[in-house]
């Protein structure tokens, strides 16, 4: 039997989308990436914005619609934070779907599978040790769920639930097998990365975690890489560890969502533009060479022409490396939904495109920063161009499948290898490079 997995929105669905392949194929399924030839289809959705809420629900829907069409029945299983979030009463709302798995019943997906599709009880056995299938050169591993932040604005500690550290033992043990089948680089992941440790026990933090991980890693020349970190999370063992393990890549992503005092207050965030200046400023100077990620929320409700501006003119100051931003969304269930002072669509949509502009010339400028340097390149693939075959990789500055490329048109390397790169050119986050022979 075939099973499709279709995984929507962020890293760390693509984790759990990949536990649930991994149960399947050692009870004996099969994947397709066809349609056409899947006996059962499964929709890992994501419900972090409204938008993604009704992405879910198309993709679903036109996955119910096209295997209509077909020949064989195929059930579909909706997994993740849509069922998460709205629990019993999409069965009455969506009656194309077979059956609904909340995020934290995922692991029990082969019986969820095997009743879909009359198969019984699937025979009594251990589960595989590391549920994973990565076959790429990065791959995410999580070490935590949930969140404890409520955050006003956010809807993900009532679909995830309370933050709880995976165990050190766990994510070490993950790490390991990765890097045994080929992985050359880990991103650890979480809804806030920092604390992870906090409900483990004294000794537990992220730096200690770090530093077991870049042991893992060390042995295969390894590379590690830590997102989603808040301000507060920034300590002085971590930002050490950062500094001082080489395989630690001096990377950090700190979403701030906004700079204003009273905006963050109102979001059940805190800080002001002092704190955050002192911050970043710390950082650069202890982490000499570091890149710098954030995200911005434009529109928040209350949220001043002055306010806007302030956010605005920070990111312009700091001139962070990356900066995603977003237009704030009124999603159900959340304090920030029930405030009485809502900024208008308009006037949100303006304030993030001004904001997209500059982050972006911000960005291009940063990536450009590079050019002239000799850097190490992780190879990821091949494609095809006109001018023939480009090897594509990605550089310790450039998070995978976040920040761009490096595209090298000559010289031989396999995907996997790790190739010393000239870079000599770039476009928008994009770098071209050249490989530098033995005698160079």
């Amino acid at each position: 039997m075939r099973f499709l997995i279709v995984t929507l929105g962020c890293a760390k669905n693509e984790v759990d989308s990949d536990r649930m392949r991994a149960l399947l194929l050692d009870d004996g399924f099969s994947e397709t990436a066809d349609a056409a030839e899947a006996d059962v289809a499964i929709v890992n959705t994501c419900s972090f914005l409204a938008a993604a809420t009704e992405e879910s629900v198309e993709a679903t829907l036109e996955l119910a619609e096209e295997r209509s069409e077909g020949v064989r029945a195929c059930p579909i299983v909706m997994c993740g934070c849509v069922p998460s979030r709205y629990g019993d009463a999409l069965a009455d709302e969506l009656p194309e779907v077979a059956a609904f798995v909340r995020a934290e019943d995922e692991d029990g997906i082969v019986g969820v599978v095997r009743e879909v599709l009359g198969l019984g009880a699937a025979a009594a056995g251990e589960a595989p040790e590391t549920l994973r299938t990565v076959e790429g050169t990065s791959a995410f591993v999580k070490i935590s769920e949930g969140c404890d932040r409520f955050c006003t604005f956010c809807a993900i500690p009532y679909i995830r639930g309370r933050y709880h550290s995976r165990p050190a033992e766990e994510v070490v043990s993950e790490v390991r097998a990765l890097m045994e089948g080929g992985v050359r680089e880990v991103v650890l992941i979480g809804q806030d990365t920092g604390v992870w440790g906090r409900d483990l026990g004294e000794k537990d933090t992220l730096a200690s975690l770090l530093r077991r991980v870049a042991e893992a890693v060390r042995p295969y020349d390894g590379w590690v890489r830590v997102l989603y970190l808040q301000p507060e999370g920034m300590t002085d063992e971590l930002v050490a560890t950062i500094r001082d393990v080489p395989e630690v890549l001096p990377y950090i992503d700190i979403p701030i969502q906004h700079c204003s005092a009273r905006v963050l207050a109102a979001m059940g965030r805190s800080g002001s533009p002092d704190e955050l200046r002192a911050l970043f400023a710390r950082l650069r100077a202890e982490i000499p060479g570091m890149v710098l990620r954030t995200t911005g929320m434009a529109g928040f409700p209350g949220e001043t022409d002055e306010e806007a501006d302030e956010l605005y003119d920070f990111i312009a100051e700091q001139e962070f490396d990356y900066c995603s931003v977003f237009a704030y969304s009124q999603e159900d269930g959340t304090a920030a939904a029930r405030m009485d002072c809502q900024v208008d669509e308009a006037v949100k949509l303006e304030r993030t495109q001004r904001l997209i502009d500059l982050t972006e010339q911000l960005g291009f400028a940063a990536t450009a920063s590079h050019v002239g340097e000799r850097v190490r390149v992780i190879v990821d693939g091949v494609e095809q161009t006109e001018d023939g075959p480009e090897l594509i990789g990605h550089a310790w500055f450039q998070a995978p499948d976040s920040d761009g490329a490096v595209h090298i048109a000559e010289g031989e390397a396999c995907v996997g290898d790790v190739v010393t790169v000239d870079l000599v050119d770039s476009f928008c986050y994009e770098m071209v490079g050249e490989i530098v022979k033995e005698d160079d």
